[in-house]
Order: structure tokens, then C-alpha cells, then sequence
């Protein structure tokens, strides 16, 4: 622990020593009291002009809700807790199942990854728990008193006519299919996803105090064999956001108020059924973004669950173009919808326009070396701030995924540099992602390749 807090306390003064330092090279912060060029940017560019670049400028500020939270959670909350340590017996634990939803179309990614959470589980003491596979495809998983397969029939519909993941998990709802117990627990997961140790003691931890009815944890994506180290890089922003703006608004607020992710998802059952997956078809593409804000509107509350979970970053970019574009529509439907009160929303919806804006903002990087305009010292510092705080993201993430001592300063530093330098290609692949998504057809569910195919040699 006390080797976590120094870890933690280093990472503030590195991070707040970035700020700054950013700050100056951005000209924000004056040192040596120097006047910059005056410009008349009514003059200069003519009234409609300057409205314009002004505009474009203060878009940038639709992020400052999101960038205030992940700077919360990443210097109020130990970023390196290290080692968790379980509050009580396993044996006295409520019963937990491991739910996966999956197509079907990955059988022995779905057979070997239920294999190796169950060893984990049990290595880590667990007794009560099962794993339930949901599929839409029979997988014909091997038969044991641990493991439950669920057929999705065709026929299937649910009263608002939910589709893809919503109509999976909603099923499994079902009076006559669910076999849970209201105090039982759900930890739901994607068909790739990895248990560790760490993330088994959270969830016992979680369920065991029951304060609240919905957890989620951190999933990093550097593990064991790297697919793609490009998209990999760039997902380590990704990392960063759950241990900060994530953390932030679940240990402060216990509200999902920028929503959370569709995998370890930790929910009571009765509350679950209570919120329910049946949410038509604009609960249908982001079926966890449209499910987080429900159970926001019904009161619900939601926490942090320590430790972390094993993913893969798509393994091409086209599918993480169209990972992006899912989630941009989704998003945008759940903001968009009747169903959710503007209150609840309200932060989501800042930071979905934050994201839809994208082009518009991004242009401010060209613009600002050819057409600079004069700004108050405070605008020029939040936008300075906001710029920081959205570039160490992928230096912390970096340091989550590939600790100094695992891979050693070089290649450390060379991690670093790799992600610094996936920022344009994330920033092109997120423009083409955003006016992909906003123009096109919202109700489909892509579904990105997750198995890994090993080149046999003839």
C-alpha cells in the first residue's frame, strides 16, 4: 500500500508538472513577460470571421466537464492501489453469476475464455458462483455443474422489440428462463474478457458490502499477446478514463452521470429486472449507456469496483472505426430519447455533443497557426488545461498497461512515445467515426472480430 501511495504521489507531481509545462509552451503561461502581437480580429477577418473562430474556440469548452473528472480521479484516488485485499470469507459471499452474451460466432474464444474465469474464480476461493453463457448460437459447451448454456430462440421478441445484446441479456430476464434469486449478483462481461485475481477480490468486496446496486471496474488492453499495437496504444486513453472520470463520478456521486461501459458490469438482480433491457430500438445499440441512465432515473446508486479486467483493442482499424461509430450513434440515441429526463442526462448529453463537435473543434489546431485570434489569459488557460489533461491521458494510460519494472525504462518510454504518437491517427479515426455515425443508419449493431487465428504452418 504504501508503495502504491508514493507511485500515486509521483504520478500527481508528474501530472500537474505536465500541465504547467504544457501551459508555457503553449504560450498560455507568460514567463518572461513578453507582449504578443496585437490582432484586430474584426479587422482582420471581417465580422462573420471572427464569430466563426470564436465559435470554434469556445467548443472546445464542451469538454470541460469530462476533463475536470478524469483530473479528479486521477490525483483524489490512489491511481496504484495495488493488491486487493478481500474484506471478508468467499464463503459468506451471495451467490454470483458470470453472465457472457455472445452471437455465437466465436466458440473456441468463448469455450476457453468460460475455462480459464472459472479456474480464476476458483483460485481465488470462490464458492458460490456459476458461469452462463447467452448466445444466439448453440456453442455446445462441455457439460458442467459450474456452467449454463442459454439458446436465445429465434422467435424470440421482447414487448418493445428490443434487438442485439438488449434482446440477449433481456431474455435471460425472463420469468421462465431466469433461475436467480433477487439477492443474487450478475457480473456481466463480453466474450473476450479476461478475470484476474485483483477483479475477483473487487467483486467480492462489492457484493459482500451491498451498499450499492451497480459496480464497474477498470479493463486495460497490453495483455499477453498484443494483435494490433496501434489500436492497442490507442486505447490506453481509454484506460485512463475509467480511472478517472469513471472513478470520479462513482466514488464522489455513486451516479453513472457520464453513463459506463457495456462489460464488467456488476448488478444486483432484483434491481436489474427492475430496470430492465427492454428498451426498443434506442436502447438497442447502446444497450449499457440507455441501462446506466434508467437506473439513474429510478434512483438506483452505483460504485467503483477495484481492481482490473483483461480486453483486446480491435485487431483492425476498420473495426475500430466502426467500434467508435456504434458508439457515437448509441450515445446520441440514448441523449435523444423521450424516455430519459433532460436532469439525468444532462452531462452525457454535454459530453456526447463534446464528441460530435469533434470536426469542428479539431479544426482549431489549424486554424489557431493561421488564423490566431486574441483571447483572454483565462480562455487560453482552460483551453491550455483542457489540452494537458487530454494528452497525459495517454501517458497514464501507458503506465497503467506497461509498468516501468515489467518492461524497463526503454521500452517503457518507447510505449510512451508509440501512444503520444497514435493521438492524429485517433484523432482522424474519431472525426471519420463521428460524421460516419451522425449520417448514417443508428439502429445496427456492428460486432468487431475478437479471436485471435493462429497461422498454421502446411
Amino acid at each position: 500500500m504504501l508503495r502504491g501511495r508514493v507511485q500515486h504521489l509521483l504520478h500527481c507531481i508528474l501530472f500537474i508538472s505536465f500541465i504547467f509545462l504544457f501551459l508555457v509552451f503553449a504560450g498560455a503561461i507568460n514567463l518572461d513577460n513578453k507582449e504578443k502581437p496585437y490582432i484586430d480580429p474584426w479587422e482582420t477577418y471581417g465580422v462573420y470571421g471572427a464569430i466563426i473562430l470564436y465559435t470554434l474556440r469556445l467548443l472546445t469548452f464542451l469538454t470541460i466537464p469530462q476533463v475536470l473528472c478524469n483530473f479528479g480521479g486521477l490525483t483524489l484516488f490512489n491511481a496504484f492501489p495495488g493488491k486487493i485485499k478481500l474484506k471478508g470469507s468467499p464463503l459468506l459471499a451471495p451467490f454470483i453469476c458470470i453472465r457472457v452474451v455472445t452471437r455465437g460466432d466465436f466458440p473456441k474464444l468463448v469455450r476457453d475464455n468460460v475455462s480459464r474465469n472459472m479456474n480464476m474464480c476458483i483460485d481465488v476461493g470462490m464458492e458460490n458462483f456459476m458461469i452462463e453463457v447467452v448466445t444466439d448460437k448453440a456453442l455446445n459447451l462441455p457439460k458442467h455443474r459450474r456452467v449454463r448454456e442459454v439458446v436465445v430462440p429465434p422467435e424470440y421478441k421482447t414487448k418493445t422489440g428490443a434487438l442485439f445484446k438488449s434482446r440477449a441479456l433481456q431474455y435471460c430476464l425472463e420469468d421462465n428462463v431466469n433461475i436467480l434469486a433477487g439477492t443474487d449478483w450478475i457480473v456481466h462481461l463480453d466474450e473476450e474478457t479476461l478475470l484476474t485475481d485483483n477483479s475477483v477480490r473487487g467483486i467480492l468486496n462489492f457484493v459482500l458490502d451491498g451498499q450499492h446496486q451497480f459496480g464497474q471496474g477498470l479493463i486495460t488492453y497490453a495483455n499477453e499477446h498484443i494483435v494490433n499495437w496501434l489500436t492497442t496504444l490507442a486505447d490506453s486513453f481509454r484506460v485512463a478514463d475509467d480511472m478517472g472520470k469513471l472513478r470520479f463520478q462513482f466514488y464522489l456521486f455513486h451516479k453513472p452521470l457520464f453513463s459506463w461501459k457495456g462489460s464488467y458490469v456488476v448488478t444486483q438482480v432484483s434491481a436489474e429486472k427492475k430496470v430492465s433491457f427492454d428498451n426498443g430500438l434506442d436502447g438497442s445499440v447502446a444497450e449499457d449507456c440507455y441501462f446506466a441512465m434508467k437506473a439513474y432515473v429510478e434512483g438506483y446508486t452505483f460504485n467503483f469496483v477495484e481492481g482490473e479486467m483483461w480486453e483486446k483493442s480491435p485487431f483492425t482499424l476498420w473495426d475500430f472505426m466502426q467500434q467508435r461509430k456504434r458508439w457515437i450513434q448509441g450515445i446520441l440515441l440514448v441523449v435523444h430519447s423521450q424516455e430519459i429526463p433532460v436532469f439525468n442526462k444532462i452531462f452525457l448529453a454535454i459530453s456526447c455533443y463534446s464528441w460530435v463537435t469533434l470536426p469542428l473543434s479539431t479544426s482549431n489546431i489549424l486554424l489557431a497557426a493561421l488564423c490566431p485570434i486574441p483571447c483572454p489569459q483565462l480562455l487560453d488557460l482552460i483551453c491550455g488545461f483542457i489540452g494537458a489533461v487530454n494528452i497525459y491521458m495517454y501517458i497514464f494510460g501507458v503506465i497503467k498497461s506497461f509498468p516501468i519494472h515489467r518492461f524497463g525504462p526503454f521500452k517503457f518510454f518507447l510505449f510512451v512515445g508509440g501512444a503520444l504518437a497514435t493521438i492524429p491517427f485517433n484523432i482522424v479515426i474519431e472525426n471519420i467515426a463521428v460524421i460516419w455515425g451522425v449520417l448514417g443508419k443508428k439502429h445496427k449493431f456492428y460486432i468487431v472480430n475478437k479471436e485471435v487465428k493462429i497461422p498454421v504452418t502446411v
